[in-house]
């Protein structure tokens, strides 16, 4: 056990999660913003082995281990997270306008199963004042050599009809400052929203939203879709028949669960934390699943003789280790992401993780099978 999970089973798991969220978010910004460090300490956690370096989504990325989205919501600490070992960060979720999520509390742990329950309701600044934080950001030179995703979601007041409407003002004052976008259509906490991962609802939505970014800028801007865990395998394999038509550029797999079978917690703590997406490493199983569903069918297409430009897999969910991790990429996923991990595993468990995964793909290391 890690000294930070020593602290973390001691002291931090009796303090409220979202609480502890941002204290640790001041905390890693603060630690980083003296003049000098922050590029020092990414220059000593960001991967440099060859074996991890990968182009994908016509960018280069050091290393396969982002932050997904959710942690860094209004894009205030892409550089401090960036050099914590992460090769890329994913903000957000943004909305077309600014709202306070559901009420508190609304983030907790059950330890035990070492996963988090969340029911944020996409609580952030909204798409212009996120635009404008990523807009100063460009513009400083000390900013570190990130990518950087954009995940984007509809408002909650903002009703099923003007759906479409939301999510291309997001994406017009968004898509400039994006490395990459993804729609995200998969949280359980904003009533409505995972009814538009139907292939007749999401079409003219992902349609919209590429016409939007190509409008924004004259840079083509990688566009994908995130999708939920709890999608039956024939809609999985109807998304990805979907992604194939749009010629979409990957799929982010996958989100939160609202499932909570096989849980060790106790069934009233479970109870007790009530409604919400679970994350962690409870959704590993399905989260490969979904990946390997995803997979072959984008293989099948190549079979077919498909043009070159296959779309990009990105597979998150119930990663901690550098198994977990590698176990994704030997699946099918080019790049992989975490977030839970981060909270069970603290400030040091992204670089650690990046330098245990790069021995495993340099010496081609079988995993065994779930």
């Amino acid at each position: 056990m890690t000294l930070y999970e020593r602290i973390f089973s001691s002291a931090l798991s009796r303090v409220d999660a979202e609480r502890i969220h941002h204290a640790a978010m001041t905390g890693i910004r603060t630690a980083t913003t003296v003049p000098g460090v922050r590029r020092l300490v990414w220059r000593r956690t960001t991967p440099r082995h060859p074996a991890l370096a990968v182009e994908a989504l016509g960018l280069r990325f050091p290393g396969r281990l982002g932050l997904a989205a959710g942690f860094d919501k209004n894009a205030v600490g892409i550089d401090a997270l960036g050099a914590l070992g992460f090769a890329f960060v994913e903000v957000g979720t943004v909305t077309g306008q600014a709202q306070p999520g559901n009420p508190r509390p609304r983030l907790f742990r059950l330890a035990r199963d070492r996963a988090i329950v969340n029911r944020m309701g996409f609580n952030n600044d909204g798409a212009a004042a996120v635009a404008a934080r990523l807009a100063r950001r460009r513009r400083r030179r000390r900013s570190l050599p990130i990518v950087v995703g954009v995940n984007i979601g509809k408002t909650k007041v903002v009703p099923d009809a003007d759906a479409i409407a939301d999510y291309e003002a997001s994406t017009r004052l968004l898509a400039p400052y994006a490395d990459y976008l993804v729609v995200n259509v998969s949280s359980p906490n904003t009533p409505g929203l995972r009814d538009l991962q139907a292939v007749d609802r999401l079409r003219p939505l992902l349609s919209a939203v590429r016409v939007q970014a190509d409008a924004a800028t004259a840079r083509r801007v990688p566009l994908l879709v995130k999708i939920a865990p709890d999608l039956g395998d024939d809609d999985v394999l109807a998304v990805a028949d979907l992604v194939l038509e749009l010629g979409l550029d990957g799929v982010v797999a996958t989100n939160t669960t609202i499932s909570r079978d096989g849980l060790s917690s106790d069934p009233a703590e479970v109870a007790a934390v009530g409604a919400g997406g679970l994350s962690g490493a409870p959704v590993a199983k399905r989260a490969l699943e979904v990946l390997l569903l995803l997979r072959s069918r984008f293989d099948e297409a190549r079979g077919r003789g498909r043009p070159e430009g296959e779309p990009v897999l990105i597979s998150v969910g119930g990663i901690e280790t550098a198994r977990d991790a590698y176990e994704r990429l030997q699946a099918g996923a080019t790049l992989v992401q975490a977030y839970t991990g981060l909270i069970y595993g603290g400030p040091a468990w992204p670089a650690r993780l990046q330098h245990e995964l790069a021995h495993l793909v340099a010496h081609h290391e079988p995993t065994q099978p779930r």
